[in-house]
């Protein structure tokens, strides 16, 4: 179910962070970032860089809270995002995306009701990652009609699963 809500900037959100050991320090300085905004950020690992950790475990925790706390974000970041991503994906409520940049994480939230944000750490961005994520954080899903009729498609298509 979308949250379709307007996010106010001055409310502090419930974010809730994930990283593998190749995003394990861009996680830290977002962690820090978003606390200092004053929003409440629910840290669930890697709490150690540990080069042998898999990313499919941080992504289900994140996924996991997002799906049980509708109106909470997810932030996650592995090399390239994208093993992340698709991983946050494989949950029911979750739509997670990659955010290369201030248009596409704007994108994903006013066009798509976006949930999760996925950053690379090993990727060349095209903005800097704190903005993109602000970015993310700030923008209202639109509710037009075209957007909730595909978010709609998009529920038809679990269905079919």
């Amino acid at each position: 179910m979308p949250f379709c809500g307007i996010l106010p900037t001055s409310m502090p959100l419930t974010i809730y962070l994930g990283a593998d050991h190749a995003g394990f320090d861009l996680k830290n300085i977002l962690k820090e970032h978003l606390e200092r905004q004053g929003h409440v950020v629910h840290d669930l690992g890697a709490h150690t860089l540990n080069l042998h950790d898999d990313y499919p475990v941080f992504a289900a925790a994140v996924a996991s809270n997002v799906r049980e706390h509708a109106s909470s974000f997810g932030i996650l970041i592995c090399g390239s995002a994208e093993g992340v991503c698709i991983a946050a994906n494989k949950f029911d409520g979750i739509r997670a995306g990659v955010g290369f940049s201030l248009a596409s994480a704007t994108a994903m939230r006013n066009d798509d009701d976006a949930n999760i944000l996925c950053l690379p750490a090993r990727l060349k961005l095209i903005d800097d990652p704190l903005a993109i994520a602000d970015a993310f954080l700030t923008t209202p899903f639109s509710n037009a009609a075209r957007h909730n009729r595909r978010l709609a498609e998009l529920d038809d298509l679990e269905d079919q699963v």
